[in-house]
């Protein structure tokens, strides 16, 4: 473990509001519910943070979620059964809602607040992680395998509308294990936004109308190894930035991709989740772009232990500078 001495506040976004336990039932569900938590933790025994030198978001609140969501859907979450199909947790159909708000959907408001957040505070320092986020089956009117909001559409169009920042174009780069289909349902008629999507095809959601909105689009097949998933990466996002150049990137890294997840179906390592990381921020950075990262899905428990080294082999590389960012 490399020790590292803090200095100054880093753009790492996360709260204890994160954690989703209601009454025991979330250890019904794969996902670490309390990833950024146990993520959080692995970087302060490294020393490359502190709980006082991060940044915490604020809990979106509707009228920030209907710059996406439509009416109708917030208020469809407000009955457990909508929920419970959302968070693929059928138990959830018999919890009173007012649980399932707090314990369930407020800690998803609060990590949707936190990718907003880390693509404001990327606009400033070069580069921000939400510990938390990546929803990407959710879009306007519907949630999906535990996604109840579109974090990710809801943190491109917040880029987009404030003028003040001189973002015009957008790229994202969603490298979870499934497609990203939520935010390329939302975004699908935004000319200024360019999605590279990387997924195992036989997998959910095989949204046909969504793939429409991918700019490129790499299909994957189950148990794609280091070399070739790797080998695509580089090449593909290599041509990515030859057909967009981006004033910003938001990147989804998802650890569902690992060996061993069995609802991803792939067989990169833990290694090799490193190195995927590392080739995004090589590119991304040496271009000068501001890159926001957020966590997306993993399934399996050592998720934390993976996005944990990969941060820390980012910051040894020089790619996470404690200095703002010049541009």
């Amino acid at each position: 473990m490399v020790f590292f001495q803090i200095q100054e506040r880093l753009p790492i976004v996360w709260s204890k509001d994160y954690n989703v336990a209601f009454c025991g039932l979330q250890c019904l569900y794969p996902f670490d519910t309390e990833k950024g938590q146990h993520v959080l933790q692995l970087l302060k025994v490294s020393g490359l943070v502190k709980e006082d030198n991060i940044y915490r978001p604020l809990e979106m609140n509707e009228d920030e979620l209907l710059e996406v969501h439509s009416f109708d859907y917030l208020q469809s979450l407000k009955i457990s059964d909508n929920v419970a199909k959302i968070a693929e947790i059928p138990l959830l159909h018999f919890v009173p809602n007012v649980f399932v708000q707090s314990s369930y959907l407020k800690p998803m408001r609060f990590q949707a607040g936190g990718t907003v957040k880390a693509c404001k505070l990327a606009l400033k320092h070069g580069w921000a992680i939400n510990l938390g986020g990546g929803f990407n089956h959710c879009s306007s009117d519907h949630g999906g395998s535990f996604s109840p909001y579109a974090d990710m559409s809801l943190a491109v169009k917040s880029i987009l509308l404030d003028q003040s920042n001189n973002v015009r174009r957008i790229m994202i780069i969603d490298l979870s294990s499934r497609q990203g289909n939520g935010h390329e349902r939302d975004l699908m008629d935004i000319k200024s936004v360019y999605i590279f999507d990387m997924y195992n095809h036989t997998l959910y959601p095989k949204d046909e109308q969504a793939k429409m909105a991918i700019s490129r689009k790499v299909e994957l097949p189950s148990h794609t190894e280091d070399e070739v998933y790797l080998r695509k990466l580089r090449i593909n996002l290599l041509k990515a930035f030859e057909e967009f150049t981006p004033d910003f990137v938001l990147y989804n890294a998802g650890t569902d991709v690992v060996e061993g997840d069995d609802l991803g179906e792939l067989c990169v390592s833990p290694s090799g989740i490193v190195a995927r990381d590392e080739i995004v921020f090589t590119k991304v950075r040496g271009l000068q772009i501001p890159i926001a990262m957020v966590l997306g899905t993993g399934f399996v428990r050592s998720s934390a232990e993976i996005i944990a080294s990969s941060i820390i082999n980012l910051k040894e590389k020089g790619f996470l500078p404690s200095k703002m960012w010049e541009r």
